[in-house]
């Protein structure tokens, strides 16, 4: 049992990668589901969540905290899927989201700039210079993205575990070394990389219905205890008995603990100042 990450651009293949390995292992493929989940779950429209997805950060995005708590209701949904394990997940953000887990597999499917090209004519009937600059200002975008949220260039490769490009390989040949690589011990699952999904997947939950009111809010987990680290404080015990009252209310949870240090909080954050 195992988890495989796809990360890829527009015209990569990386769709038909995902879906043919999803296959072929008898695993769920999942994209856009996550975003259909966490829309239904905390009734947040999909094109807020799309847009939160692919746009880039606003200064008033930024001020009011609202597409972090938008890709934290993401990342909740993605973690619940993790939970059940056997999943392909093709998407942004997979490398970030489920970074630190063992039994992931984390992949980057490329492709040839000429050959995206050419299927970007085809597909959107415009010309060859128009094509380019559409997917150029595509791949900076997301490249944007990733140092925006994660301080982290999506293209660079020590993110994954293998980067594919399509040219010489072909979509069939991407599937049987993946195929062949997840079976590999280092991604099968393990009780102990299964409970680190487990409280992963519990402080993210926490963490998202507490978003709303505390949009600081910093949580951990393990074993079914939540670790309150930071947030804004604004009327002191009433604060921290609502906070806890939120908590519990979430499955799974059977404890509260406020200002424990030192817990390191695992979170979908990286410092973006990290390499410099």
């Amino acid at each position: 049992m195992s988890i495989v990450t796809i990360n890829r651009g527009s015209y990569s293949r990386g769709k038909e990668v995902a879906e043919r390995l999803a296959q072929k292992l008898g695993y769920e493929c999942v994209s856009r589901d996550i975003l259909l989940e966490a829309s239904d779950e905390f009734n947040i429209p999909e094109i807020k969540l799309v847009r939160a997805l692919h746009d880039p950060a606003t200064v008033l995005d930024r001020f009011q905290n609202g597409r972090e708590r938008y890709i934290g209701y993401l990342y909740s949904s993605l973690l619940q899927k993790a939970r059940r394990d056997n999943i392909v997940y093709h998407g942004l953000a997979g490398q970030f989201f489920l970074r630190d887990i063992p039994h992931v597999l984390k992949v980057r499917i490329i492709a040839d700039m000429n050959d995206r090209v050419v299927e970007e004519m085809h597909r959107q009937n415009i010309s060859e210079e128009s094509a380019r600059y559409v997917l150029q200002k595509d791949d900076e975008e997301r490249r944007k993205w990733g140092l925006q949220l994660y301080g982290t260039d999506t293209w660079d490769s020590r993110l994954y575990d293998v980067v594919l490009c399509i040219k010489r390989l072909t979509v069939d040949d991407a599937v049987e070394i993946l195929f062949d690589t997840i079976g590999k011990p280092a991604f099968q699952t393990t009780p102990e990389s299964q409970r680190l999904v487990e409280d992963r997947a519990l402080s993210a939950r926490v963490e998202a219905n507490l978003a709303e009111r505390f949009p600081k809010i910093r949580v951990a987990a393990e074993n079914g205890v939540i670790f309150i680290n930071k947030w804004e404080k604004e009327s002191g015990s009433r604060d921290e008995q609502r906070i806890k009252e939120i908590a519990l209310s979430v499955e799974g949870v059977r404890e509260v603990v406020f200002d424990a240090v030192p817990v390191e909080v695992q979170t979908r954050r990286v410092n973006p100042f990290h390499n410099l």
